[in-house]
């Protein structure tokens, strides 16, 4: 495998959090993202609820914007079937299991379509996105049992399904966090590890929350530091330690890992998730990227601006280094 990732050192650059390299437009967003957010509160009414106004295009992201060309596959996994949506080019270079976010409560596998549509044309990828069980209905462990059975299922039959068994897993928020604990899953549980890259952007990494995201308060640019205890409160309904790696994996034994590009804002509440992981992955001997943004808010790339059209072409560019021969 030729990736340029695998070997290189992770850098630090601190430029990022100085506010004079603040992108115009991203100072422009976060301005539009908190007027939005003034009367919202993501705990205003039950969380299905919550989840069809965020289709509708309430809360901080625009409503999603589908694709024609999705397709559905069902699986079994074992607490009952799991549907995989796929967005995949004629021939891929590799596959993306996608995860998600949404806080382990929120989020559809259908809301990234216009990600995953341009990973497909740009990257090559066949573009898998897990619609995992969320919170509080099915508390852990039920959505990392999901997201493990899904990869399982993709590291089985992606070369008969796809053509290739280069794969890549990734997600946003939520997603990352499932991401980095479904690694750990394949390699504790199974024994294997078939992922040649993980594209984590602004994971949250730790449920007991990581300095930035306890500091935060209330400033509503996409959450509030109540918004990451109440998804950490549904998400754990049934009990469980946040310092259990499963629960928390930037407490966990990281070596064995692959290749990992992590990408976040200076604005995201969840900033020193992605310091601290990218620092632990890579003590860990695994490569490790980490692309800090000025100004960027919390998954910043679902706004439009320089700093998503920057964010996204370098996780194509990982991504191709990932299915490279």
């Amino acid at each position: 495998m030729s990736n340029s990732f695998a070997s290189s050192a992770l850098v630090f650059d601190p430029s990022p959090f100085d506010p004079a390299n603040a992108p115009a437009d991203a100072l422009a967003v976060n301005a539009a993202i908190l007027k939005r957010l003034e009367n919202w509160d993501n705990w205003s009414r039950a969380p299905a609820i919550i989840r069809e106004m965020r289709r509708e295009g309430r809360g901080a992201f625009p409503a999603p914007i589908l694709s024609p060309r999705a397709t559905t596959l069902t699986i079994e996994g074992r607490h009952g079937p799991i549907d995989l949506r796929v967005i995949a080019p004629a021939d891929p270079k590799g596959v993306y299991l996608h995860i998600h976010g949404g806080g382990w409560v929120l989020g559809t596998a259908d809301g990234q379509d216009a990600w995953l549509e341009r990973f497909a044309d740009r990257a090559g990828m066949a573009c898998v996105s897990v619609d995992y069980r969320l919170a509080p209905e099915f508390p852990y462990p039920y959505g990392p049992d999901d997201c493990e059975d899904a990869a399982l299922w993709i590291a089985r039959e992606a070369r008969a399904r796809f053509g290739t068994d280069r794969l890549v897993i990734g997600g946003e928020s939520a997603g990352a966090h499932l991401s980095a604990v479904t690694l750990l899953r394949l390699r504790d549980r199974h024994g294997i590890m078939p992922f040649r890259g993980a594209n984590l952007h602004a994971g949250c990494y730790d449920l007991a929350m990581t300095p930035s995201a306890r500091r935060w308060g209330t400033e509503k640019l996409v959450l509030t530091t109540r918004d990451i205890e109440m998804f950490v409160r549904h998400f754990l309904l049934r009990g469980g330690d946040v310092r259990d790696p499963d629960i928390s994996p930037l407490h966990a034994d990281l070596k064995g890992l692959p290749p990992a590009l992590f990408t976040v804002g200076t604005r995201d509440l969840l900033a020193d998730d992605s310091l601290f992981m990218a620092q632990r992955w890579a003590a860990a001997g695994n490569g490790a990227e980490l692309e800090v943004y000025p100004a960027g808010c919390h998954v910043f790339i679902g706004f439009p601006g320089t700093n998503t059209d920057r964010c996204m072409a370098r996780i194509e560019r990982f991504m191709a280094a990932s299915c490279a021969d």
